[in-house]
């Protein structure tokens, strides 16, 4: 058994995906992030469905696709929306990390679950995967990930908090000697920030504008605190005229759209550290808590958190990253590493 594992850790590919809302990324043993490409897969709409394009060509069609084609995505607040798309994805993501063929003894694939995916979800990702060629998965949570990916000491018996905002969920979780004490997943996310922006837009200033020009807006003045002062000219159509039409809007107005998903967010932090049991809690207000995935970028909330909770908050290094090179990581740490992960054989 020792001689088959020191071959097929030789021989296999070590290939792991965060397969996320807005985008998929993928990491390669030896090689790091390899690719980095959007969730979308552009589809004929016709009687016969054909897949046309994956990634960012897909991605570059969106709100300017002809009739006969539509823009999917695969994955909607971390629950497969199709499963024929998603195997199509994770077949493309592993293609194009590799570059080639995989390797005689086949891959060995991490793939990382939000916390509020249910068992059957899971199956049917793994299914997914299994089906798009994977010999090997690694099951682990994304929180778990991310915290790995982060540099915290997951394994040790002191608790660390990590809060990981992706497109579509957000999970906060207390992670100790390898697994979850304490949890609290909300179906929120970056892609819920920017269709708030898009209604606030459209309601106050009866324009209209894409999700691409509400990710702008909430990269270039977004904020979780009130009061900021910048502005921004964005443009859209006008939706009495139907013509093309420029307006300005205020950090302020911006903060004001997105308050109640923020605030979602940050209740889903404080009801962690609510069912956190008191030791943990203990360690928790020495340890701090760290921010990751994309919305970790958003200007000013890891203050209001810190404001909200009176605990210590930081933006971990690279917070995209965190989950996909957590599980990467993953794989190399063995099954004596006291890490709580599931691990299947296609």
């Amino acid at each position: 058994m020792f001689g088959m594992k020191i071959l097929r850790d030789v021989f296999s590919d070590a290939v792991a995906l965060d397969l996320g809302t807005v985008n998929t990324l993928a990491a390669i043993k030896g090689r790091g992030i390899v690719l980095r490409e959007p969730s979308a897969v552009a589809v004929s709409t016709g009687e016969e469905r054909e897949i046309v394009e994956i990634g960012s060509k897909a991605m570059l069609m969106l709100g300017r696709t002809p009739g006969q084609l539509a823009v999917n995505y695969p994955m909607r607040d971390g629950v497969i929306s199709d499963m024929e798309l998603m195997e199509a994805m994770i077949r493309y993501c592993i293609r194009e990390a590799l570059g080639r063929k995989a390797g005689p003894m086949g891959i060995r694939l991490a793939l990382c679950f939000p916390l509020c995916v249910s068992d059957i979800e899971r199956r049917a990702l793994m299914e997914a995967a299994k089906n798009a060629g994977a010999r090997e998965i690694t099951v682990l949570n994304e929180a778990l990930a991310a915290a790995i990916g982060a540099g915290l000491p997951v394994t040790a018996p002191i608790g660390h908090m990590v809060v990981d905002m992706g497109g579509g969920t957000t999970d906060a979780a207390v992670v100790v000697l390898g697994g979850i004490a304490a949890h609290k997943s909300v179906r929120v996310g970056g892609t819920h920030i920017d269709k708030a922006i898009v209604d606030f837009v459209e309601k106050e200033y009866c324009l209209s504008i894409g999700e691409r020009t509400a990710e702008q807006v909430k990269m270039t003045i977004g904020s979780a605190l009130m009061g900021g002062e910048e502005h921004m000219q964005l443009r859209g159509r006008n939706m009495e005229s139907g013509l093309p039409e420029s307006i300005v809007v205020s950090q302020g107005e911006i903060s004001y759209a997105i308050k109640n998903q923020i605030k979602e967010i940050v209740n889903a932090v404080k009801d962690t550290l609510a069912d956190t049991p008191p030791e943990l809690a203990g360690d928790i207000y020495t340890t701090g808590i760290t921010l990751t995935g994309g919305g970790a970028c958003l200007d000013g909330i890891a203050e209001l958190i810190s404001r909200e909770t009176g605990m210590g908050v930081r933006v971990a290094e690279d917070p995209e990253n965190c989950v996909v090179k957590g599980a990467l990581m993953a794989l190399d740490m063995g099954e004596d590493s006291g890490l709580c992960h599931e691990a299947v054989s296609a």
